[in-house]
């Protein structure tokens, strides 16, 4: 994984959920294409859906591969469902909870939530929305095809992400 979109893993059951945060900064790069000032009006500076789609197929990806710790090469298959109903800027965090449906050989379909939490709050997380995502197991659907190591998850930062979740046996293929 090139880009993380998630900051930290807050809670894992192996095999089970787990919830990962990402805090937004006006640090990140992204955030000023979204959407730059006009002539008529300001700009504001808002997480792109995409990237939180993406924040959450990173998160249920990690929970699908460490089912079988990583042996297999796990890739999202579909968005199934997305339903995104809040504006995150800069000073929020999104929280991400996912939840494994269904695991075979073949792939897992997940389903996860989306929070949020306001930098001017009470601290609590409010609902934002949904995404269920179905994965495959390309090993097991392309067999015979070769998949180079560096396009899959064994990154530093991947690895500190584990590390720091105290899942460091995770993070040793």
């Amino acid at each position: 994984m090139r880009w993380m979109w998630i900051d930290q893993i807050v809670d894992f059951a192996a095999g089970e959920r787990m919830s990962a945060v990402k805090n937004v900064s006006l640090a990140e790069e992204h955030l000023h294409d979204h959407f730059p000032a006009d002539n008529r009006f300001p700009a504001v500076p808002v997480m792109p859906a995409s990237l939180m789609i993406e924040g959450m197929a990173q998160t249920a990806g990690i929970l699908v591969g460490a089912v079988n710790a990583f042996q297999e090469k796990v890739v999202l298959a579909k968005i199934v469902v997305a339903e995104l109903n809040e504006d995150v800027t800069p000073g929020m965090s999104i929280r991400y909870d996912a939840v494994i449906d269904r695991i075979d050989e073949a792939g897992a379909a997940t389903s996860g939530t989306v929070s949020v939490r306001h930098a001017d709050g009470d601290g609590s997380w409010t609902p934002a929305g949904r995404v269920d995502l179905m994965f495959s197991h390309v090993d097991h659907n392309m067999a015979g095809m070769e998949f180079p190591e560096e396009n899959f998850v064994f990154s530093d930062n991947f690895r500190t992400i584990l590390r720091t979740a105290g899942l460091e046996s995770l993070a040793t293929p």
